[in-house]
């Protein structure tokens, strides 16, 4: 519970580091998904494939979150 608190009390720029930082995680998360779907070992059972756009959502958390580090890292760079 102490972290909620700590996180709620910082700066804006913190916070859109973390949000950058979780999105960057959810990105790496796509692209390692991404991956598995593209290896796997029957290709034309498509009963196993599924639809999800691993792709478009890696592309999409990766800039979202880039975008995030970077209005944030002015800030906290000259907080250190």
């Amino acid at each position: 519970m102490e972290l909620l608190t700590q996180i709620a009390l910082a700066s804006d720029a913190v916070q859109l580091a973390l949000v950058g930082a979780v999105c960057w995680a959810l990105a790496i998360f796509c692209l390692i998904m991404d991956r598995l779907r593209e290896k796997r070992r029957s290709p034309e059972r498509l009963e196993q494939v599924g639809f999800m756009p691993w792709t478009s959502l890696f592309v999409a958390l990766a800039i979202i979150g880039g975008g995030c580090l970077a209005m944030s890292l002015p800030v906290v760079l000259g907080s250190l």
